[in-house]
């Protein structure tokens, strides 16, 4: 099964993609969401399980409630309140709330940093 992300902006996709494998695909809602866009999205998702990212501030949060009605199986993922959104969250917290959403076989794990010993 396909696995479709749908988050706001192209900042919040690149910032993403840097820690997803490139099968998962990433849409974005640009802002405002009318019919058209949704049937667009709607269309892109096909038969794909669904993970909705948005950010944690008003319009993230009117943006999500009309995606979930759109999406009513989605699987909902949410960044700290605080962050500058997902593009402004820091990859770990990131990994970590991919990890939650059952998502650890996508992820580009960063190489773990080698210290040199003197």
């Amino acid at each position: 099964m396909s696995i479709v992300i749908i988050v706001e902006g192209k900042n919040d996709r690149s910032r993403l993609r840097r820690v997803l494998l490139p099968e998962i695909e990433i849409l974005c809602t640009f802002g405002t969401l009318n019919s058209l866009k949704l049937e667009s999205l709607r269309k892109k998702a096909g038969d794909s399980e669904v993970f909705l990212y948005m950010d944690n501030d008003s319009s993230g949060k009117r943006i999500r409630g009309v995606l979930r009605d759109a999406f009513p199986d989605a699987v909902h993922i949410y960044t700290r309140r605080g962050y500058a959104g997902v593009e402004g969250t820091p990859d770990e917290y990131n990994i970590t709330q991919l990890e939650k959403a059952g998502l650890e076989e996508y992820i580009i794990y960063p190489e773990p940093m080698s210290f040199l010993l003197h």
